[in-house]
């Protein structure tokens, strides 16, 4: 039987056009089922004017959306028919395999707390990002979920990074380094250097330190940090690849041998800009949950959904969940003390 990923169809801010079109592309392309959630009458329109696969997509009404500026407790607490719950419901009920959103990542998160619960063992879940890099691709976590964070969280992130790293790239050891100012161990602030502790005693392939200048290098697997600085290395990772290219367009235009010498290597420019172009990796995971989500950027394109749901679907398909749960178990025995002296993080303390 087809996996059947469900697509919160009315967030991002492109509107649901977009996101129509990078669902349809993904049902001609992959062996899968869609349930696109939002606006049955503005759905059905777009649709009408694509050709799409006839039994492919599937249309479910919700009556509400949540907006990109609206508070996702209160969001998810007032608008039980939005998209976005709906989604969840449907993979709450089984209906489907996994959830796409581009909406509010708040919301997302927390209507995948709420409606589907925690991994066994998981405080928290996080958002991993997925980064290029010279030698292949990074996973950084948490990009955005926790901006406040315990070494246990943090330890868990990696961890958890780690397992999809192992299931998704096929890594036998992923390469753990723990995002600090400095790559002596006595270098960070105190949740850095009491993660540094948990991380030496696991059994995970942890390098130590790793600095900011490392992202790109291709030398570590998975890079570990909390939300609030797994964020800002996000934004400006994009900023710089938009500000690169951006350069470079001013740079050929100045002088005729630029554009010659552009029209000489376009090929290899065309596949730099793939390269960096965060559409290629779709959107970033959300670990730690009882199911499978993707949380995609508010500007993503027709090709970045549709990428999202194949990472989607390779994470069902993998069972990326039953490795989290079976690594996070190995290492119970070494966080239980942190786990007993902390409860569990409510919805409200989770959300940024």
């Amino acid at each position: 039987m087809a996996l059947h990923i469900a697509l919160d169809a009315m967030g991002g801010d492109r509107g649901p056009e977009e996101l129509v079109s990078g669902a349809v592309m993904a049902a001609r392309e992959y062996d899968l089922e869609l349930s696109l959630i939002g606006d049955q009458g503005q759905l059905g329109a777009i649709l009408a004017r694509l050709d799409k696969p006839s039994t492919r997509i599937h249309l479910v009404h919700a009556s509400q959306v949540v907006g990109m500026d609206e508070s996702p407790f209160d969001a998810i607490r007032r608008k039980k028919d939005s998209s976005i719950m709906k989604a969840f419901a449907l993979h709450k009920e089984g209906k489907v395999d996994a959830v796409v959103s581009a909406g509010n990542s708040g919301a997302t998160l927390a209507a995948a707390i709420k409606l589907l619960g925690r991994l066994e063992h998981v405080s928290r879940p996080g958002i991993a990002g997925i980064f290029p890099t010279l030698k292949g691709p990074v996973v950084m976590m948490d990009v955005g979920a926790n901006v406040d964070c315990r070494s246990l969280h943090l330890f868990q992130f990696g961890v958890m990074a780690a397992a999809f790293s192992q299931v998704l790239f096929g890594l036998d050891r992923p390469r753990v380094g723990l995002l600090s100012i400095g790559e002596e161990g006595g270098k960070g602030n105190v949740l850095v250097k009491k993660s540094h502790e948990l991380f030496q005693q696991s059994s995970l392939n942890y390098i130590g330190n790793v600095e900011g200048r490392d992202t790109f290098q291709g030398d570590v697997d998975v890079m570990v940090c909390d939300g609030f600085v797994g964020n800002v290395c996000l934004k400006l990772s994009e900023g710089l690849a938009e500000a690169v290219m951006g350069m470079l367009g001013e740079e050929i235009a100045k002088s005729f041998k630029a554009k010659l010498g552009y029209l000489l290597a376009r090929d290899a420019f065309v596949s730099f800009k793939k390269r960096v172009d965060y559409a290629e990796y779709g959107g970033a995971p959300l670990l730690g949950i009882r199911g499978n989500a993707i949380i995609c950027h508010g500007r993503s394109s027709a090709v970045a959904i549709k990428n999202a749901i194949r990472v989607a679907s390779e994470m069902v398909r993998n069972k990326v969940n039953d490795r989290i749960v079976e690594l996070l178990s190995l290492h119970q025995p070494l966080v239980q003390e942190d786990d007993t002296l902390m409860a569990k993080a409510t919805v409200s303390e989770v959300i940024p």
